[in-house]
């Protein structure tokens, strides 16, 4: 008798919604693209009472949604988590499209062929809908944003295996963060960090790889268009906002990768960004290997950066309290 293929594992698509209905068309029409089999694919939504036509465009593509009471996204993708049935928990935002009709499946494949990983994070892929500003942030950054990024350790190579790219942080640090935008889970390994319970998608990889699973997976080409933001002025007012989410998620649970050796201190973060000369070395520097005029952004974002951290410091102590801050501050 020939060998029985293996059956394929659930995933399960976990996205936060609050009034994202100019976006979640695009994010959910490339999940239906996926080659992935449809009927092995659950998408949940966390939507936190969103007014627009969230729940409209989510029920077009057959989405489980929930109503998510909580104060800030962790708590809808907790709310999700525990909802969820997949083998394998894929982590969405409204703002993300996925690049390749081949990216859960390859996904779950590089997961279950490489079981020392925590999971798969995604690039971040320039789209021709984007901004030039936005393909700096997240394509260039990858991490949206100058401060976070001069704090982030460099992953390093560790091998490939066809599609599959395996990486790590190097000895002795563990500041570089994980966990959102298209990044894949086995759902064994969220149970192992109680994220029903605890989830905050960075806290779950730290924990993760300072439990032994340092490495973890990336796809050849392979992610999201992360669409966070088209101009300066919006990315001041995210940064506003991240900084009150990041603030009232420490007050719950003071897990911070930041603080787990970067490579630049906070307060030395902060003082490059409102310097000239340290965005310009970068700038020129990124102008030059890559031929991408994008990095010139560099200048003007990292002083925006810091303008939108202390914003967001400042409205944190005028009104953290306020459950309907996050949503007020939506961008």
């Amino acid at each position: 008798m020939p060998p029985q293929p293996e059956p394929v594992p659930r995933l399960s698509v976990i996205i936060p919604t609050l009034n994202a209905a100019v976006l979640l068309e695009n994010c959910l029409a490339a999940i239906a693209r996926q080659n992935y089999p449809r009927e092995k694919i659950e998408i949940i939504l966390a939507d936190a009472h969103s007014t627009d036509g969230t729940r409209d465009i989510a029920g077009k593509y057959g989405a489980i949604v929930l109503d998510d009471d909580g104060k800030n996204m962790e708590e809808g993708k907790r709310l999700a988590l525990r909802h969820a049935t997949g083998d394998y928990i894929a982590f969405v935002d409204a703002d993300n499209e996925i690049t390749h009709a081949d990216y859960f499946e390859l996904a779950v494949k590089a997961l279950a062929a490489n079981p020392q990983a925590l999971g798969v994070e995604a690039y971040y892929l320039v789209s021709p809908g984007m901004s030039s500003f936005c393909a700096y942030l997240t394509a260039r950054l990858h991490i949206s944003d100058p401060v976070c990024w001069l704090m982030s350790s460099n992953p390093q190579l560790v091998a490939r295996d066809g599609e599959a790219e395996r990486w790590q942080l190097p000895p002795g640090t563990y500041s570089y963060p994980l966990g959102a935008n298209g990044f894949v889970y086995r759902r064994a390994d969220l149970q192992s960090a109680q994220a029903n319970e605890k989830f905050q998608d960075t806290h779950v990889a730290l924990f993760l790889m300072k439990n032994g699973r340092r490495e973890w997976l990336r796809l050849r080409g392979r992610g999201v268009h992360h669409y966070y933001v088209p101009t300066l002025w919006k990315f001041v007012q995210k940064r506003r906002r991240a900084t009150v989410h990041f603030l009232r998620v420490q007050a719950e649970m003071p897990v911070n990768w930041m603080k787990e050796k970067p490579p630049v201190p906070l307060w030395l973060a902060a003082i490059y960004c409102v310097t000239f000369f340290g965005p310009l070395w970068h700038a020129l520097r990124g102008l030059v290997r890559d031929g991408d005029f994008r990095w010139l952004w560099h200048l003007p974002a990292c002083p925006a950066s810091v303008l939108g951290n202390a914003w967001g410091v400042w409205t944190y102590r005028r009104r953290g309290k306020d459950k309907r801050l996050i949503a007020d501050l939506q961008v």
